[in-house]
């Protein structure tokens, strides 16, 4: 299975032949304000620190993140990145059998192929249960067929809102999942990397009242950090010391530390980027419409579409300095499928404007 990622304007630059910040990102899903001005402010005055190592227990970035979630800091563990913490909780747990509702974010597959290894008695397709959304419901998760499957697993995953769907699982139906799998014995990792979107079906403070929850949280892609890696993970308290004992050490450097603590106690930059993202939705919608382009409602800063010509489009698209993200490599999906992020006003009309100009072509 080949794994790509969105945000190679490198490659893209390259092969476009034309300069790095000539490209139009549609590939990652960034929030399109940008890096906060406190992040900024916060960035020129930590630099005085670089010649020193960063602070290993990111004691700064803890107390933020404590204080604005409400939860019990000695439960937090950060990293390069919430990719990371996949790998480091994989590594560390060695789980026997994984449940990956599918399509979902590639990185829970690969992180368990990886890391198979510690059951050398297990042949490669035990180690995943893949539970397969059907489209016809728009990738929904069934809660009840999610729960079922549970049982025969002692490790799922589950992203929400899920990428690259951007479905949200409701807090309701998260709640009977995760009180399942305390029943089942099967501990859940809830990636909310795009929760801020939806904060308020959040099930961060779970973890501190169910041993079999762990939640990972970005933030990269809200606070438009991507460049910096910052991620965290809300663990169990039995499961901390194994995990620690499994991380390698400073990892997540002394810029992202406080950058990250800077935006956490950004309020203006939130309602800010929350009333942008749902404006920006509406235009990208109507554009949809207007193109009969087929899309999942979105909870999330992007959307998944369909188009018969979805490779094709992607190419053309590229060769104008416009970068999306092809789906063929999500299990379960194929290549009729883009995911396009929500951007500014301009960039998403000009998006919309270059579709229009590509099916009017095909027509």
């Amino acid at each position: 299975m080949t794994h790509h990622h969105g945000g190679n304007i490198y490659r893209a630059a390259s092969e476009a032949g034309m300069h790095i910040q000539k490209i139009l990102d549609f590939s990652a899903s960034i929030n399109p304000l940008g890096m906060p001005e406190s992040a900024v402010r916060a960035y020129k005055h930590a630099a005085a620190m670089i010649p020193n190592y960063p602070d290993p227990d990111c004691r700064q970035l803890a107390d933020a993140v404590a204080a604005h979630h409400g939860i019990d800091k000695r439960l937090l563990v950060f990293g390069n990145g919430s990719t990371e913490l996949i790998y480091l909780t994989i590594r560390a747990l060695r789980p026997k059998r994984v449940l990956i509702p599918c399509p979902t974010f590639n990185e829970y597959e690969r992180a368990v192929r990886l890391y198979g290894f510690q059951h050398p008695e297990l042949k490669p397709d035990e180690y995943l249960n893949f539970m397969m959304l059907d489209e016809a419901d728009g990738f929904a998760i069934d809660p009840d067929k999610f729960i079922l499957n549970m049982t025969d697993c002692d490790m799922a995953f589950i992203c929400n809102p899920n990428n690259p769907t951007a479905r949200l699982t409701k807090k309701d139906d998260m709640l009977r999942i995760i009180e399942a799998a305390r029943t089942a014995g099967c501990l859940l990792i809830v990636d909310e990397a795009f929760m801020d979107y939806c904060p308020e079906h959040s099930v961060i403070h779970e973890v501190e009242t169910n041993p079999f929850v762990i939640v990972l949280r970005s933030l990269t892609k809200y606070y438009a950090l991507a460049g910096l890696r910052l991620g965290f993970g809300v663990y169990p308290e039995h499961d901390i010391s194994l995990i620690k004992e499994n991380k390698e050490p400073w990892t997540v450097n002394s810029i992202a530390q406080a950058c990250g603590a800077a935006a956490l106690a950004d309020d203006g930059y939130r309602e800010a980027t929350n009333e942008a993202i749902k404006r920006q939705r509406t235009v990208l919608e109507d554009g949809f419409n207007w193109l009969e382009i087929k899309y999942i409602p979105s909870d999330a800063n992007f959307y998944l579409i369909k188009m018969e010509n979805a490779r094709r489009a992607a190419y053309e698209l590229s060769q104008k300095g416009i970068l999306v993200r092809t789906c063929v490599d999500f299990r379960g999906l194929h290549s009729i499928y883009l995911r396009v992020a929500v951007k500014s006003v301009k960039d998403n009309s000009r998006l919309i404007e270059e579709l229009s100009l590509i099916c009017g072509a095909w027509s």
